[in-house]
């Protein structure tokens, strides 16, 4: 069977882009301002000041890594009772939590990216987390804060039905939005910027897996959805900025 209909994704795949590129021309080499590694907040936006993460999730460890590890597995239904604010917050560090700030430009985090550009934001829709008000919110990291962005009590049903009517995410007690801002990466990379997006979503993920598993969390990675729905769920402009990845988070019905 002929892989031509297959061949431009798989070209997306490989790294031969990067042979391509004359990297003394991108917008890095040629000194062009480079994209703030956190969105702003309109004036007057509603800050809510998040427990520290890396506290919260040494705290609430309920096992070791090695055995989030073997006993990570996807989970589709949720308890009633809500995440509380810490569950949250050590979810949040572990996923894009800031380690230390290198400059202006860069910080290092919990996870990897490549070049440390971190491409991605947070939004979180909330259904059901204790002292939270049922809404969407976005992670600010380097505050330690969550910007209220709109107050909502169908958004979870709002949810499922931009991500094709997937009934479990109307159920979930959060769920995670990552975007991608493409232009931190291409400032650096050009071309070869957009794979490495793509993976950078993975290893976002896998940690929240890794840390939900830890504290009593249940996680569902979604990647089918409807983009123009959710780009517009979250307010999102489609271009400059873009749903990427997504992920269910309750605690585990038994």
């Amino acid at each position: 069977m002929s892989s031509n209909r297959y061949d431009v994704n798989r070209f997306f795949l490989k790294d031969t882009i990067r042979q391509r590129i004359d990297f003394s021309e991108t917008a890095q080499s040629r000194g062009l301002p480079v994209p703030p590694p956190q969105k702003n907040c309109p004036p007057g936006t509603v800050r809510i000041n998040l427990p520290d993460g890396a506290r919260a999730l040494a705290g609430l460890a309920k096992m070791p890594v090695s055995e989030a590890v073997a006993l990570r597995e996807s989970v589709r239904q949720y308890a009633a009772a809500p995440l509380t604010l810490e569950e949250l917050s050590a979810m949040l560090w572990a996923t894009q939590g800031i380690r230390r700030i290198l400059s202006a430009e860069s910080a290092l985090r919990t996870v990897p990216s490549a070049g440390a550009r971190h491409a991605l934001e947070t939004y979180l829709v909330v259904n059901r987390v204790n002292t939270l008000a049922a809404g969407l919110y976005r992670y600010l990291p380097f505050d330690g804060q969550l910007a209220q962005l709109r107050l909502d009590d169908q958004i979870g049903r709002k949810a499922a039905v931009a991500c094709f009517g997937q009934d479990f995410i109307a159920t979930a007690a959060v769920t995670f939005f990552w975007t991608a801002i493409p232009a931190r990466m291409e400032w650096r990379y050009d071309l070869a910027a957009h794979k490495v997006i793509a993976i950078d979503a993975g290893h976002v993920c896998q940690n929240l897996y890794l840390a939900g598993q830890t504290i009593g969390a249940g996680i569902c990675a979604v990647a089918a959805y409807d983009q123009q729905a959710c780009d517009e769920l979250l307010g999102v402009d489609s271009e400059e900025e873009f749903t990427i990845y997504l992920a269910a988070v309750g605690k585990k019905w038994r």
